[in-house]
């Protein structure tokens, strides 16, 4: 969901109002996810670098999040489609106030399981795989864990997303072509689609363009 600053600046609005908008694209976006039947939908809402902004571009973004997430754990579609919410990330670095706001989003589609809604906040890559290192560390460190026994799987089942498959495609939106710190150990094999267009300009047009693009490809995972 990259785009919502420049694309404010782009028509000489204030930041907020971009941000605003991504959340209007990203309510919009679901519908045609639903629409395909997409089991899985991950966002990059909020990295860790992104918590380096200045405080009152955090403060506007940190009550976004509280009011969308409140937003998707009652919208209809969510409950009618059975859609679980899960959010991965630092949750620590965040307000309480949005640790509140996910709380009640996971806790109202904790029993669905047709789909499966990632949002990523205060959510860094490298962090997420530095964590599961310590981890197996510490497992090998007391004896639980034999070296033999750590491979890709063990691995992945430490990550946050242990309970999810590996993507199987990434859009990246306004033109920027980098992953970012974005679920690098998971996208091994992604196919990867990059767009110019700014996020709160995303159509379904370019949409279906990625997902057409996906299809026409021929995935070789390396052989």
């Amino acid at each position: 969901m990259d785009g919502n600053r420049r694309f404010a600046w782009s028509k000489a609005l204030e930041t907020d109002i971009g941000h605003k908008m991504g959340k209007m694209k990203l309510e919009q976006v679901l519908d045609w996810v639903l629409e395909l039947e997409i089991g899985y939908f991950t966002v990059y809402a909020l990295s860790t670098e992104n918590l380096n902004r200045p405080g009152g571009e955090l403060e506007g973004l940190f009550k976004l999040y509280v009011e969308g997430l409140k937003d998707i754990a009652d919208d209809p579609r969510i409950h009618e489609n059975g859609v679980k919410v899960q959010i991965i990330g630092k949750r620590e670095m965040l307000p309480e106030s949005v640790n509140e706001a996910i709380t009640y989003a996971e806790e109202k589609t904790a029993n669905y399981e047709d789909y499966t809604f990632t949002v990523c906040l205060a959510y860094g890559s490298r962090e997420e795989m530095l964590g599961a290192i310590k981890s197996i560390a510490k497992d090998h460190s007391s004896g639980e864990l034999s070296l033999d026994s750590i491979n890709e799987q063990e691995v992945s089942r430490r990550l946050y997303t242990a309970e999810m498959p590996d993507p199987d495609l990434v859009i990246r939106t306004s033109g920027e072509e980098r992953i970012s710190n974005f679920l690098l150990w998971q996208m091994a094999y992604s196919e990867l689609y990059f767009t110019d267009v700014f996020w709160p300009s995303f159509s379904k047009k370019e949409f279906l363009k990625a997902i057409q693009t996906y299809q026409a490809r021929k995935r070789r995972f390396g052989e």
